[in-house]
């Protein structure tokens, strides 16, 4: 809770009236994220959410019941964050479920600041973060192009300190053949994966069962808690507007790449002409200035840019 006279953090003028948070955070609480990209398995809405359906699947068979009801609302449902409590005698488990980037009905900069504020609300509540999860579909066979931003933009979130409580969790096994899986799991871990597994992060494999579902968590509570994750050192501690933060100059330098590659395609279906492509070039043009609005809503404001190079404002 902020104390009377206290100056309001950059990151809590980012807070928005419907972000949902504990509602009686404790000082002690662990706190263990899941994250992942929109692809990759947690509500069954449609194929581009799967990782909603996964991740309702993971928590339900982790507690022995539907705590994460299977929705049928995709647009409230999905890019919100939830969470749910895990048993424990010693102390409160928070499972949080964190929206994937790239969802359909939300931006990818307002899913980061969802996340980040969330974050940032637990770690000025003084709750621990025992550590985060971050699933991955064995059953993808190539590292795409959402899923290699989700993964960019998740190490920018986490750091390189808080690697060594990182479990990267591969799903889906029952829809793979076995020595292909196996294939595919040592291709992540000697390729994608190779960087922060060798900062401490270790693999798990989810098989829909509670065992395997436990076993990742109590693994977690077995290792020490940290007290922040990059994003809510650089938010909460050093007070830099969410578009500082390393998590949000990726997310814009992806936009912008993104942004370069839809103005190549609308260029080519001008160039096309013909009634058959005009409503691929007005759906093309929406998202240029949708693209356009997230850069702008990430930029730093040129009087902090000043602050910065004067040295009154960290970098």
């Amino acid at each position: 809770m902020k104390r009377p006279g206290k100056k309001t953090s950059q990151w809590e003028k980012e807070q928005k009236a419907d972000d949902i948070f504990v509602e009686n955070p404790q000082e002690g609480d662990l706190v263990i994220p899941i994250m992942g990209p929109s692809g990759a398995g947690k509500s069954t809405y449609s194929a581009c959410n799967m990782t909603d359906e996964l991740f309702n699947q993971f928590i339900n068979t982790l507690l022995g019941e539907e705590k994460a009801s299977v929705g049928h609302d995709l647009k409230s449902h999905t890019a919100q964050i939830h969470h749910y409590f895990f048993p424990d005698p010693h102390r409160r488990v928070v499972l949080v479920d964190t929206p994937g980037f790239d969802d359909t009905s939300v931006d990818d900069r307002e899913i980061l600041r969802r996340i980040a504020i969330w974050l940032a609300r637990s770690y000025n509540a003084e709750m621990k973060l025992a550590g985060i999860i971050y699933l991955h579909e064995i059953t993808q066979t190539r590292m795409l192009g959402t899923a290699r931003k989700n993964l960019d933009l998740f190490y920018k979130l986490c750091g390189h300190d808080a690697a060594k409580n990182i479990v990267l969790t591969t799903t889906k096994w029952d829809e793979v053949v076995g020595e292909v899986g196996v294939r595919r799991e040592i291709q992540l871990r000697d390729e994608h994966w190779k960087d922060i597994i060798a900062r401490g992060s270790t693999m798990a494999r989810f098989e829909r069962t509670q065992v395997s579902a436990q076993a990742i968590i109590k693994g977690i509570l077995a290792r020490e808690a940290i007290n922040a994750v990059q994003i809510q050192a650089e938010l909460v501690d050093i007070d830099k507007l969410l578009a500082e933060t390393a998590a949000g100059q990726t997310l814009r330098y992806s936009l912008k790449d993104l942004l370069e590659m839809q103005k190549r395609m609308a260029a080519q279906l001008k160039a096309r002409g013909g009634e058959e492509v005009r409503d691929q070039i007005i759906e093309n043009d929406n998202r240029i200035r949708a693209l356009v609005s997230q850069i702008k809503a990430l930029d730093i404001p040129l009087p902090r840019k000043f602050m910065r190079w004067l040295g009154f404002v960290k970098a």
